[in-house]
């Protein structure tokens, strides 16, 4: 897969000039639609790669321009056994994603209590409401302890959410008792418990 920067223009037989996207570059798909037209996407060997911080490289090189990386991750998928892909109706290619495919950068939060709603901004300018839908996990590293929260945007695809906003929601966060006694901090939205962790000594 190559990545360019310009829109290619093209001359029909007739004379008539045609502007088009160059054909190495994935347009946005349904995910059905290559069954739907009764093909098999072709294997290919893409050289890309998301950073734990977001960032897309294409042969090593940063992506610069964010609409081509916001292009891109209108095809990617993830499959069952967690490997990632960027899918359009003719070909498929195994990507590499270090953590997450994306970073929440910003969250805003309306309401309070259990009505309260937090949504959340990437780095590749998606919002989403954390919620049934869009549900926040903290993983917790067994070595160090040191906790990685993530909100799903869509389909098995998840954001990594940033350790400044992780503060805050920590700091806007409430303490309740679990079935089983212990007492856990944690945040409401859209009528969704999210825990951010359980309280030391429980």
């Amino acid at each position: 897969m190559k990545v360019v920067n310009e829109m290619a223009n093209d001359k029909r037989s007739d004379g008539q000039t045609v502007s088009a996207m160059p054909s190495d570059v994935p347009p946005a798909i349904p995910e059905a639609l290559p069954a739907a037209l009764g093909r098999t996407p072709t294997l290919e060997q893409y050289d890309i790669r998301i950073a734990r911080d977001g960032t897309w490289f294409h042969n090593g090189d940063p992506i610069r321009r964010i609409e081509l990386a916001k292009l891109f991750s209108t095809v990617l998928k993830r499959d069952d056994d967690g490997d990632y892909w960027l899918v359009t109706p003719v070909e498929r290619g195994r990507i590499v994603v270090e953590d997450a495919p994306f970073v929440a950068v910003e969250m805003t939060v309306a309401g309070s209590g259990a009505d309260q709603v937090l949504s959340f901004r990437t780095n590749l300018d998606h919002w989403v409401e954390a919620g049934p839908e869009h549900p926040i996990r903290v993983a917790v590293n067994p070595e160090t302890g040191e906790p990685a929260p993530y909100i799903e945007i869509r389909s098995r695809l998840e954001a990594l959410i940033l350790r400044s906003v992780f503060y805050d929601m920590v700091e806007r966060s409430e303490t309740r008792r679990t079935e089983t006694g212990e007492s856990e901090v944690g945040l409401w939205s859209n009528k969704v418990f999210f825990a951010l962790g359980r309280l030391p000594g429980d």
